[in-house]
């Protein structure tokens, strides 16, 4: 069950830690890095991918919704693209043909000026840094210009070498393999490592990759879709992930 900060205390704070180390059978829970996905947790950009997986998926006789876009969060495009083709369509198509269609949702979402930063996410980040803890980024984009912002808006907090994109794994979210990825350039272990995900296909992968993992919910998905899916806390706002990261720490 998962645990809303407004309900948190001391001792239930431990008790949740208690959980996650039973349920992956650690001893401590010691953070030293914190990997942050990017899309609705680094930015509010979740409506602009959502309406542009709408109307690009749609050129093509798919149907996906606006909230649907939202539960897919993470996957890596190609993977989505051939998951709805295969589904509503029943036929398999090739890498390159998938590649094609994510260029289309690529170009609709160029047209939406710049989403705003979450708010008080550079702050947790901050709190972490003094910390001395290494922060990294996993997204399931692959998206050059959106890795270039991140360092430009997150400079001095996120480590330029702990980036982790579609294009470095084969196996994307739910898929634990970019949270392993993002461990292994952090050069740190499940039981040092927090996870920050806003969707049920991230959580899922963090959870497999056995790191203590906060949901902030920022979208329109129900809490219950983030802590059915293993997150350790569901939260709503980044002020409240910090004050659940301060417990973390103090105890």
């Amino acid at each position: 069950m998962e645990i809303r900060l407004m309900e948190v205390t001391k001792e239930q704070m431990l008790e949740a830690v208690a959980r996650y180390r039973e349920r992956h059978g650690f001893s401590c829970l010691q953070p030293k890095a914190a990997l942050f996905d990017m899309d609705g947790v680094l930015y509010d950009s979740m409506p602009n991918h959502a309406l542009s997986w709408h109307r690009s998926m749609a050129d093509y006789n798919i149907k996906m919704t606006e909230y649907e876009a939202f539960q897919y969060e993470g996957m890596r495009g190609v993977e989505v693209i051939k998951k709805m083709t295969k589904a509503q369509q029943n036929r398999d198509i090739t890498d390159e043909e998938a590649l094609e269609m994510y260029a289309r949702k690529a170009y609709y979402f160029s047209q939406f000026p710049p989403a705003s930063m979450i708010p008080g996410v550079r702050d947790l980040q901050q709190t972490m840094k003094a910390e001395s803890m290494t922060i990294g980024i996993v997204t399931g984009s692959g998206q050059k210009v959106l890795i270039d912002r991140i360092l430009a808006d997150f400079d001095g907090l996120v480590d330029p070498q702990c980036i982790v994109t579609a294009l470095d794994v084969k196996r994307g979210k739910p898929q634990p393999d970019p949270y392993l990825a993002g461990m292994r350039k952090a050069g740190t272990m499940p039981w040092q490592t927090v996870v920050i995900e806003n969707a049920p296909l991230g959580v899922k992968a963090a959870v497999a990759a056995k790191c203590f993992t906060i949901a902030v919910n920022t979208g329109p998905l129900d809490d219950r879709e983030l802590a059915d899916t293993g997150a350790d806390i569901v939260v709503k706002t980044m002020e409240e992930a910090k004050g659940v990261f301060k417990l973390i720490i103090e105890n």
